[in-house]
Parts: C-alpha cells; sequence; structure tokens
C-alpha cells in the first residue's frame, strides 16, 4: 500500500475511511452521494437550458409583452446576474455551509421563472431572468463545491465530467426547447423550471446535510463576507461584461465613449479589486491572492478561461455557418449542433476515467488543445458542399477538445490548493469559466464581423452589403433562401471566407492553451480529502433542518466508507 500522506491539522477526516480509501477499490457510494449527485446534475442540467432556451422564443416573446428593441437585455440581464456573484456564493459556502446557500440558489431560480413566465411587460421580463441568473449562478459554483466536498480529488474526473455533460447538452437542446413551447405558450418556457426545481429542493432537504464550522452568531458570520470587495466587483464585472457584449451592435460601435467608458472603468475596477484582496484592510477575501500562487492552478485558471473561449466561439458561430452557408432554419441549426454537445460525454467520461485510474491529468490537457486546434482549422475548411459526415466529424474532433479539457482542469485546479480552499477556488474557477464564455462571443463577433466587413465587395448589390455591414451578418444569416441568385451565392462566399478566418483566429487560441500546458507542474491527486463539510451520519429532523441542517453528531460519513 502507498504511503499515506498526513492530514491537515484540524482536520475531521476519520482516519479509518481515510485508510480504507488509499486504494481505489474501497471507493463506493451510499445512496445518499447518489442522490444529491444525480439532483446536482438535474439542476446543472435545467440552468444551462435556460441560458440558451429564450434565443428562439425571443421573437414571440417580445411580441407578446414588448420590448423588441431591449431584446439584448432580454437575453443579457441572466447572463450578467449569473457570472457576477460567483466568487461570492463561493465565499458564503465556507461561511453558511452549502446546505443554506443551495436553498437560497434554487429558491431565487424558482422565483426568477415565475416572475418571468407571468411577465406582462418588458421589465418584468428583464427582473424574472436577472432573479433567474442569480440563481443559476449559484447552481452552477455549489453543485461544484459540493462535488469536491463528497468525491477524493483522484476519483473527482467522472462527476464533473457528468455535470459538465448535462449542462453541455441543456445549452444545446436549450433553443430547441424553446421553440417547440414557444409554438404552444411561451410561458412554459420558464414556468417549467418550477416543478423541476421543487424537485430538486425536496432532495437536496432530504439527503444533503453537510457538515460546517459555524460562526457563534449571525453578526460574526456576516462580519466574515467580503462585502467591500463585491461591492467593487461586481459592479465593475458589469460594466465590463456591459462593453464587451454591446460593442459593435447597432448604435454602439467600438470606438464610441458608451463602450470605451465601461471597458476602462472595468478593466480599473478589476485592478483595484484584486489590489484591495491582496491588502491587510480585506480580513477575508472572495478572491484570495493565494489561489494564483502556484504554477499549477494559476495555468488551470487561465487554461479553463482559454477552452471557454473556444467553447463559445464554437457554440455561437457553428449555428451561424448551418444557417447562412448551408440554408438551415434556427432551429433545425441548433439540431446540427447536436453532435458537439453529445460527443461530450463520451470524453468526458474517458478523461474522468483516466485520471481515475492513472492519477494524470496534464496529457488531457495536451490532447484536448491539440484536439480543439485540428477541430477549429477543419471548421475553416467547411463549405456549401460540405459533407454532412465531414460536418459531424469535425464537431466530434473538436467537442472531444473540449470535453478532456473541461473534465481535467478543474481536479489539477485544486490539486496544488488545500481543500480548505476548495469553495474560493472553485467560485474563482467558475466566474473565469463564464468570463472566458463572454470573450468567446465577443473575439468570434470582432473577427467575424471585420471579415465581412473585408470581403463585402463581393457582393454586387449596394442595398445588401448594408444589411451585412457593421455587424448586420450575423443578424442576416437566417435570411438568404429569399435571396435570388446571383446574390445569394455571392453573400454564401462572404460568410465561408469570413467564417475561415474567424475559425483560425480560435486556433491560434487553442495552440496558445497547448503551449501553456508545459507550464503546469503535475501534483498528485490524493485518494482522501480532508473537508470540514463531510456528509453528516445523521439526517436532520424536521426542527433541525429549518435551523440549517445542523445536526448532534459530530461525526462524518466519508464517501469512500464501505459500507
Amino acid at each position: 500500500m502507498p504511503e499515506q500522506e498526513p492530514a491537515p491539522q484540524g482536520s475531521n477526516t476519520n482516519i479509518t475511511a481515510v485508510t480504507q480509501m488509499d486504494e481505489p477499490e474501497s471507493f463506493q457510494h451510499s445512496w445518499r452521494l447518489w442522490t444529491i449527485f444525480l439532483v446536482l446534475c438535474m439542476l446543472s442540467f435545467m440552468a444551462s437550458i435556460d441560458s440558451t432556451i429564450i434565443t428562439t422564443s425571443l421573437p414571440i416573446v417580445t411580441r407578446e409583452v414588448g420590448g423588441a428593441g431591449q431584446y439584448v437585455w432580454i437575453a443579457n440581464s441572466y447572463l450578467f446576474a449569473c457570472t457576477v456573484p460567483q466568487p461570492l456564493y463561493g465565499q458564503i459556502a465556507d461561511i453558511f455551509g452549502r446546505r443554506n446557500p443551495i436553498f437560497v440558489a434554487i429558491v431565487l431560480f424558482t422565483l426568477g421563472s415565475g416572475l418571468a413566465g407571468g411577465a406582462h411587460n418588458v421589465g418584468m421580463l428583464i427582473t424574472g431572468r436577472t432573479i433567474q441568473g442569480l440563481g443559476s449562478g449559484g447552481l452552477y459554483v455549489l453543485s461544484d463545491i459540493i462535488i469536491c466536498d463528497l468525491i477524493p480529488p483522484r476519483y473527482r474526473g467522472p462527476y464533473m465530467s457528468a455535470v459538465l455533460s448535462t449542462a453541455a447538452i441543456g445549452t444545446t437542446i436549450g433553443p430547441i426547447i424553446g421553440g417547440a413551447l414557444a409554438q404552444e405558450n411561451w410561458r412554459w418556457v420558464f414556468w417549467i423550471n418550477i416543478p423541476v426545481m421543487g424537485v430538486g429542493l425536496l432532495a437536496i432537504i432530504l439527503a444533503l446535510n453537510v457538515r460546517y464550522k459555524r460562526s457563534p452568531t449571525w453578526l460574526h458570520a456576516l462580519a466574515r463576507v467580503d462585502f467591500l470587495g463585491n461591492a467593487i466587483f461586481i459592479p465593475t464585472m458589469v460594466a465590463l461584461f456591459f462593453g464587451l457584449i454591446m460593442g459593435g451592435q447597432n448604435g454602439y460601435p467600438w470606438g464610441s465613449w458608451r463602450i470605451v467608458l465601461p471597458l476602462v472603468l472595468g478593466v480599473l475596477g478589476w485592478a483595484a479589486f484584486h489590489v484591495y484582496e491582496a491588502s491587510p484592510f480585506c480580513r477575508e477575501p472572495s478572491m484570495p491572492t493565494r489561489l494564483f500562487k502556484h504554477r499549477t492552478s494559476a495555468t488551470g485558471f487561465l487554461m479553463i478561461f482559454l477552452a471557454s473561449i473556444i467553447m463559445q466561439a464554437i457554440g455561437y458561430f457553428l449555428p451561424i455557418y448551418f444557417q447562412a452557408v448551408k440554408g438551415t432554419t434556427p432551429l433545425m441549426s441548433g439540431v446540427s449542433f447536436l453532435p458537439f454537445a453529445l460527443a461530450i460525454i463520451p470524453f468526458g467520461g474517458l478523461a474522468g476515467t483516466f485520471m481515475s485510474k492513472t492519477g494524470l491529468y496534464r496529457p488531457l490537457h495536451w490532447i484536448g488543445f491539440a484536439l480543439s486546434a485540428v477541430g477549429a482549422g477543419l471548421f475553416s475548411i467547411l463549405h456549401e458542399t460540405s459533407s454532412r459526415g465531414a460536418w459531424i466529424g469535425f464537431q466530434v474532433i473538436a467537442s472531444g477538445g473540449t470535453g478532456l479539457i473541461f473534465t481535467a482542469t478543474l481536479p489539477s485546479t485544486l490539486a496544488a490548493l488545500p481543500e480548505s480552499d476548495v469553495a474560493v477556488a472553485t467560485g474563482t474557477y467558475s466566474f473565469v469559466r463564464s468570463l472566458g464564455l463572454v470573450w468567446g462571443a465577443t473575439m468570434a463577433s470582432i473577427a467575424f464581423n471585420g471579415q465581412v466587413n473585408v470581403h463585402l465587395d463581393i457582393v454586387a448589390e449596394p442595398e445588401i452589403r448594408s444589411l451585412l455591414a457593421d455587424g448586420g451578418a450575423y443578424t442576416y444569416a437566417g435570411g438568404l433562401t429569399s435571396l435570388p441568385d446571383p446574390a445569394r451565392g455571392q453573400v454564401i462566399r462572404v460568410y465561408e471566407l469570413a467564417l475561415r478566418a474567424t475559425w483560425l483566429v480560435f486556433v491560434g487560441v487553442a495552440c496558445l492553451g497547448f503551449l501553456i500546458t508545459f507550464v503546469e507542474k503535475h501534483v498528485e491527486l490524493r485518494k482522501d480529502h480532508s473537508t470540514e463539510f463531510g456528509l453528516a451520519k445523521k439526517l436532520p429532523t424536521e426542527d433541525e433542518a429549518e435551523k440549517g441542517g445542523r445536526t448532534s453528531s459530530p461525526d462524518a460519513e466519508t464517501v469512500g466508507e464501505v459500507n
């Protein structure tokens, strides 16, 4: 048996159970772990669906409640609210435990769904979407944190892969579900979440009873929250996201002060936030600088940022290829994109199994970025007559890169950090991942719109050129089928050339990610872990559940314990 690493001081780890976990064969599951894991997958699935479900139903929704001019905010208010509180969720999970924050996240998501579904004006709809997003951000972060609490680092890969796969499928089928529901009653686009969240809340109440070290008073607990840091961070990120998302839109050119000012304020505010977090004035930072001091952890944050950029670019612009070049409907472009989402499942599963068996993750990062580079490069050769086998096969290759990187990166990022930093590190990781998604859409849009403008001289008709110029090509992608020849062929050629150049940009991003993998150092993935947030043996009584799930028993049910 290999030599056991000593447990950190103050650990509540069950020594017997830790010894048993030295051998992979002793790792077993209780019914509570399975219940919690399946519920977390379900919550992740629903939250990811809602990030894209509005896209196909938005025209119908705005016709009924108004706000056609505010369609960008209807879609992006969810993204804003989902992303900016993620580091805060990580911190409050340490202060208030895992159970209470996930209750709050589920309730916020459900409340927002009810408000959005019952909206009678655009203001109420945007409010509902914002509240939904606040809940969704907590679901993303807390799902990863709870998995890390329950599963030792060596065995986390398959569980991370499953959550990633359900999220990827949800994001992909969101537009399909939204389009189908909107044809019957658009309000069920949002109301469908309510019964599902109810089931999730009940299951969490019954199964998730996680220990944590309570503060002596609520006042003491609140004093630990990084309120000032988040007062700097949240408006800073809103300003930055506003500039990145609105830049290049109609009426908001990149050179406009309305875009430049938020971007400058966002960058300056972000710098001020990190200065404050590193200062002695911040007693308990929500994004501590120690997370970035180990090269493996710092590299992990950078890798997930780059991988998210690539994934979002594919998610935004592969459907444009199907609609503009292949002539499919928006709904069918979503169906054509399914190979990318579905292929993540086997690749993520292979990555998780490989890590569990070998404890290695660097080879997965190498292969993942290599596949991403090859996949993006292959997308650049797609054209109007490309076969179905070609665009399906190319998606599978690119999806393989995404599945490997996303599965292997959180375990590697946490490997160099103590278990006490799992929550804040996961909150930071989740935020960096979401920030990468925003950058991916922005970078791809800048590259695509710029290349459309470069090749507009191919189109003979001035009216059509004006429709495509300065960002119009993205919205116009589904309207090509009504164009007569030769104008249709000319416009398709513009899209082909613009998309080709766009994909080559992301070949470069993937190559950068590949080079960065050589910076990280291998840190052993432990087969045991010492955490203050293990499952309590005793399920809470009704009174104890109302008080946050505190049990009278100090013992913990260790996940790897043989029953």
